[in-house]
């Protein structure tokens, strides 16, 4: 049974959330909602994962049946410009969207991992089940970077839903280690049993353990892709000069996803950051032109969700409600 809490003194008293205004991304591209919109319909959602850890989310409220879930990348959060904007964008077309942070990042509980891939999968998992309970359809789910793997592990495991979006996700997972950790990485974690990722400052970011690295190091994204389903559609879209993942990576998900579709968006880098425009227009096209193929029926959805059978959570959930 679901537990909803609605009024704010009592969400305050129990979950500490304060209420609070949700302002635009004002990046280059940015996305502003419709002219004429008094209030933007956002609530944030608060879902259980299967360890019992609190997920924090912002849903988008268009009054759709369906929704859009957006995965956020490596040490990143729900409130990463690109998510925002599409998010935004998602909602100014009549479509709901929900962007929230993995646990162990942003506002969620949890511990930060350096690996964590199918565990993160199974945060996935529970939002989709969560907003299946909600009489709610997930369209589509969309991530970015590491989120843009974990959606992929996510359909590999599960048949539930049928359109994904993977934005610049890395498919080598042994690749970009070095980058971070340096050349003789592995020699240090078994010497030490763990590494100290340090910024410009001296400061320590985040702790890399044996266990969290062999956990990105034994995850098999090539394997993982031959597991999708022939009837789930897929769109990779990958910046030409993005330093963090080559784009080489996009090209071999072209190669062994069956119902793949691939868009280059030239001269963007890993974020996207003078190219939000294009990366939007290119995700709602998709994200539209699927909803309208493969789900033109609430029902339909719902009897196809493989997630109707698994729906029953007991931790209670609770609504805040940040609009502007």
């Amino acid at each position: 049974m679901y537990v909803r809490i609605t009024d704010l003194n009592q969400q305050s008293k129990i979950l500490g959330f304060k209420e609070s205004g949700y302002k635009i991304n004002n990046s280059p591209g940015a996305v502003s909602p419709k002219p004429g919109s008094d209030k933007v319909k956002q609530q944030e959602l608060v879902i259980p994962n299967k360890y019992g850890e609190r997920l924090v989310g912002v849903l988008h409220d268009a009054e759709s049946s369906e929704i859009v879930v957006l995965c956020h990348g490596f040490r990143s959060t729900k409130d990463d410009p690109s998510m925002v904007n599409l998010a935004v964008a998602l909602q100014n077309e009549g479509i709901s969207a929900f962007r929230f942070d993995f646990a162990g990042n942003g506002e969620s509980e949890g511990s930060f991992q350096y690996g964590n891939y199918w565990r993160e999968a199974d945060d996935l998992r529970a939002v989709v089940q969560y907003f299946c309970g909600a009489n709610h359809a997930v369209g589509a789910i969309l991530g970015h970077s590491k989120g843009g793997s974990v959606v992929l592990l996510y359909a590999s495991k599960y048949n539930d839903i049928r359109t994904f979006v993977n934005v610049s996700g890395r498919y080598d997972l042994k690749g970009g280690i070095e980058d971070r950790l340096g050349k003789d990485y592995m020699e240090k974690i078994m010497q030490d049993g763990f590494i100290d990722v340090k910024n410009k400052t001296g400061d320590v970011e985040y702790r890399v353990t044996e266990e969290s690295l062999m956990d990105r190091l034994n995850t098999n994204m090539h394997d993982a892709c031959l597991q999708i389903d022939m009837e789930c559609s897929v769109l990779t879209i990958h910046g030409s000069s993005d330093k963090i993942i080559p784009l080489q990576d996009a090209h071999e998900f072209d190669k062994i996803i069956p119902n793949h579709k691939l868009h280059v968006v030239e001269g963007a880098n890993h974020g996207y950051t003078n190219h939000q425009a294009e990366l939007v227009s290119v995700v709602l096209d998709f994200v539209k032109a699927s909803l309208k193929q493969d789900h033109p029926d609430l029902s339909e959805i719902k009897l196809k969700n493989e997630c109707r059978i698994n729906c029953v959570v007991t931790n209670m959930y609770a609504l805040c409600d940040t609009s502007e």
